[in-house]
């Protein structure tokens, strides 16, 4: 099993009235990279201010490599903490180059070997041909490469990256973030990442952590949460998702679209549930007989955004390719991709087994 190297145990943390964090649990494993994700105000930054000694927890405990560095007797300073931050506007020393921006945590070394290190990291980040130069004179790019760099010099425990490429334009933006990724792992780097952007998340994290109102909805991996979310907040906010009302009846869920898929383990079961459909699981076939109509189109290069409206009014949404687009008016069969098995919600949940 992999050795534990951050532990939030029962965090919270409120500001007046506001609680940002509440009774957060949650672990990193060495050389883990964990995606945090939610609605601003969801409690994401605070977290890594906790962590990273910015903030004090009003309840909780913080361990980062099994030392406890917050809790109800113990407090352990920034500087102590072996945490590394990146973030989202680099924060870089405009007078010191870029070499001397990666030696500023390493004071407590021989002057040998911070020289060693600082060598060492810059050609891990692959800057060594910018070493002389000042930030005002780097790409956006490489800003954000030499504040990780930095970052990572002392060997810290963990590193936290406060939606770090938010700044920069699309572009540039998935280069750096491959960068970024790249050299975490090449370290071994234990990592938590805020970012807004869902694809990034499920992209970028061997975990996804969505966060909702100060607590974790789901923490698991990216295919999991995409896939199989566990709530009905998870569900919309990973992504365009509807919820149709459905039935499930010895096994049989049916939907006013038809029959949506089988659902097993269910038999004898007889319940009303909404059914949660992704626009890449919907499928349409033009049909005079079909229940649903075309309302609107939205052309993605290489897809297609059909919107649809059934017969209650519900709005559902299927991608299409670019070679395929119905008109709005067109008259559509609507039905679920074969071997797709959505999720199921009772309430705000999802289940996966008969409630009750």
């Amino acid at each position: 099993m992999s050795r534990v190297v951050l532990e939030l145990e029962g965090v919270t943390k409120s500001y007046g009235p506001v609680v940002a964090v509440r009774d957060l649990e949650l672990r990193a494993t060495a050389g883990e990279l964990i995606t945090l994700i939610g609605p601003s105000g969801c409690g994401k930054s605070t977290l890594l201010r906790v962590v990273a000694g910015l903030e004090r927890p009003d309840a909780g405990t913080v361990r980062i490599d099994e030392q406890v560095v917050a809790g109800p007797r113990d407090w352990s300073p920034p500087e102590r903490r072996r945490v590394g931050m990146v973030f989202q506007d680099h924060a870089l020393f405009p007078h010191l180059d870029v070499t001397r921006n990666i030696a500023f945590g390493l004071d407590g070394m021989p002057r040998s070997r911070r020289r060693e290190r600082v060598d060492e990291v810059l050609g891990l980040a692959r800057l060594g041909h910018l070493a002389r130069r000042y930030p005002h004179e780097l790409s956006g790019g490489e800003q954000q490469r030499v504040a990780l760099a930095r970052a990572l010099a002392p060997a810290p425990a963990v590193v936290l990256l406060d939606e770090p490429f938010s700044s920069l334009d699309e572009t540039l933006r998935g280069q750096v973030r491959a960068d970024t990724v790249a050299l975490l792992r090449t370290t071994g780097t234990t990592a938590l990442l805020v970012t807004h952007d869902q694809t990034e998340a499920l992209s970028v994290g061997d975990r996804v952590v969505v966060m909702n109102e100060g607590r974790i909805d789901q923490a698991a991996g990216p295919v999991e949460v995409f896939e199989q979310p566990a709530t009905r907040f998870v569900a919309s906010f990973m992504g365009e998702a509807v919820f149709l009302p459905a039935h499930v009846h010895d096994a049989l869920l049916t939907s006013e679209i038809g029959l949506v898929s089988t659902v097993p383990g269910w038999t004898g079961t007889d319940v009303d549930v909404e059914v949660v459909l992704r626009p890449h699981e919907v499928a349409l076939a033009p049909s005079p007989e079909g229940s649903g109509v075309v309302c609107g189109l939205e052309y993605h290069g290489a897809f297609v955004l059909h919107s649809v409206r059934l017969p209650s009014g519900s709005l559902v949404q299927s991608w299409q390719p670019h070679s395929v687009r119905h008109p709005p008016g067109t008259r559509v069969a609507v039905s679920v991709v074969a071997g797709v098995r959505p999720t199921l919600l009772v309430g705000d949940r999802a289940m996966t087994e008969p409630p009750g």
